[in-house]
């Protein structure tokens, strides 16, 4: 697999979405919010994605430059639709309006709706974060296609639906939660296909409801399965709330629409912790909540305790100085749409 700086992939992502429609703002904030995913060690969040946004942009499905409207709001609250414009763009415009919103009311919330894939969710509490807000967002797919199946069934009635928490603290690494609800992110079985990789046992099962580790039987009928193993009825039971909140909080109904275009619904809320106790105070003491996780004595075999965001920020450093690993298959479909678009010899993709 090819080596590939993180500068060089956003400058690829970027001119490719760019030859395909997109707006130089949301080529840039699509290819950035890929190549953030690739850092974190989250890959199938990464510029794997970006051949299959712009055969979305083909499709119609994704509609490059849509308005961004205000559906309904108040001092605290935004219905927000995206006209199915690119996730990240729409969701990042969103966030900024409840980070505002929330420095003037203390908390403030927004749903989100028909707009494409949002890309690694965590993105979005981390702006919060940053100014210092504890942000919540999770996410459904709408009535896509479905692929996880609720916890005692074999066929898919449930999303990914993923969850995202940011904190703000003292630590050098960003205190922050991602996490799908299901077993793995679908995007991990894409990339273990293009890798020509096994699955672990209890990622899928296949279409007679049984498990497999052959990633390959994901798309002939097999389904994800719920977080929790043998207790999934707990990740199924959080995917169904993020449903309610991602699904029809936002009007988006559930079930599968017929046409299967990708309509990921949002729910974000923002809490200003100056309202609660003096931002200083707070962020001290999370730093020393992590130092304090981290201080247990190692299990068996473990090389210790990492606090929520401080793997994805150690990997972040490492790919940073080293380069990401592109899998050849999405090499190979860079060069394809670089010599469709005439962009071979511009990107060296020839």
């Amino acid at each position: 697999m090819p080596t590939v700086t993180a500068d060089r992939l956003t400058q690829i992502g970027t001119a490719l979405l760019q030859a395909a429609g997109a707006t130089d703002d949301e080529a840039r904030a699509v290819a950035i919010g890929c190549v953030d995913a690739n850092l974190a060690g989250h890959d199938s969040h990464g510029v794997i994605a970006i051949p299959t946004y712009i055969d979305r942009i083909k499709a119609g499905h994704i509609m490059p430059g849509a308005p961004w409207t205000i559906v309904q709001e108040s001092p605290t609250t935004t219905v927000i639709d995206g006209h199915w414009g690119f996730g990240f763009h729409v969701n990042a415009k969103a966030m900024a309006l409840t980070i505002e919103k929330a420095r003037t009311a203390n908390v403030a919330a927004c749903t989100v709706f028909r707009q494409s894939h949002v890309g690694r969710l965590a993105a979005y509490p981390l702006m919060a974060m940053r100014q210092g807000m504890i942000a919540i967002a999770t996410a459904d797919s709408g009535r896509s296609p479905k692929h996880v199946a609720p916890f005692g069934g074999r066929e898919a009635r449930l999303g990914t639906n993923p969850l995202a928490i940011a904190v703000p603290s003292d630590l050098e690494a960003p205190f922050y939660l991602d996490m799908a609800t299901s077993a793995v992110a679908a995007g991990k079985i894409q990339l273990a296909v293009a890798r020509g990789e096994q699955i672990p046992q209890g990622w899928i099962i296949d279409a007679e409801g049984r498990h497999t580790t052959d990633p390959t039987q994901y798309r002939k009928g097999g389904a994800l399965l719920p977080l929790g193993g043998s207790e999934g009825y707990k990740g199924s039971g959080l995917a169904a709330m993020v449903e309610v909140l991602c699904g029809l909080l936002t009007g988006l109904g559930f079930g599968v629409e017929p046409t299967g275009r990708h309509n990921d619904g949002v729910f974000m809320a923002v809490f200003n912790v100056a309202a609660f106790r003096p931002l200083q105070q707070f962020k001290r003491e999370v730093a020393e909540f992590a130092h304090y996780l981290k201080s247990t004595p190692p299990s068996d075999g473990s090389s210790g305790v990492f606090y929520p965001g401080e793997l994805e920020s150690i990997r972040a450093q490492q790919r940073r100085r080293d380069g990401i690993a592109i899998e050849n298959a999405t090499w190979d479909n860079f060069k394809a749409l670089a010599a469709e678009y005439n962009l071979a010899s511009t990107l060296d993709l020839a």
